[in-house]
């Protein structure tokens, strides 16, 4: 049996107060309960981080007090780097045999950025401006719901664990 995929974060800063706990491993089918408690002080911020979650299969409690009498700067970036830098490295510990890479099917809310750097005016007979411009065509509306949900998935796959015992990266370490 492989070891709990969790962790615990607490950060302190003269403009936030932070506390974090995830589980990265209670998407449908695992034994785990998934549980979702999310309080920033920014609704719609709590909504994607709760669609992170429950899209992610994953377990997350986070509790924000920040300085919103300024803005939301201050507790919208540090919630970013508590969750998706130090949780999710903390809590995947050992990377030998996690997917790593992840590829998105979007449905009904679609939403798509590109920056492709395209160097050549065509491909075949498709002209490269046209690339981009395809996916513009998109719809647009809930987008950044769209972009957390499609982060949610890709996070997902890319913790899944393959059941290999090699570190998924050329240099040995991620």
């Amino acid at each position: 049996m492989s070891a709990p995929r969790t962790a615990s974060i607490s950060r302190k800063t003269n403009e936030t107060k932070i506390e974090v706990s995830i589980n990265l491993d209670c998407a449908p089918g695992s034994s785990a309960v998934q549980e979702i408690n999310v309080a920033t002080g920014i609704g719609f911020l709590d909504h994607m981080y709760t669609a992170l979650a429950k899209h992610g299969g994953m377990s997350l409690t986070m509790k924000c007090e920040g300085d919103l009498w300024i803005d939301d700067h201050h507790t919208a970036d540090e919630t970013a780097r508590s969750l998706l830098e130090q949780a999710f490295k903390q809590a995947l510990g050992e990377v030998r045999g996690i997917r790593r890479y992840a590829v998105i099917d979007i449905c009904s809310r679609p939403y798509c950025v590109t920056e492709l750097g395209l160097k050549r005016e065509k491909i075949g007979d498709l002209s490269t401006e046209m690339i981009p411009h395809i996916f513009l065509l998109i719809r647009n509306c809930f987008s950044a719901e769209s972009a957390f949900k499609a982060l949610a998935l890709a996070i997902r796959q890319a913790i899944e664990r393959t059941g290999g015992n090699d570190v998924p990266s050329t240099k040995g370490v991620l």
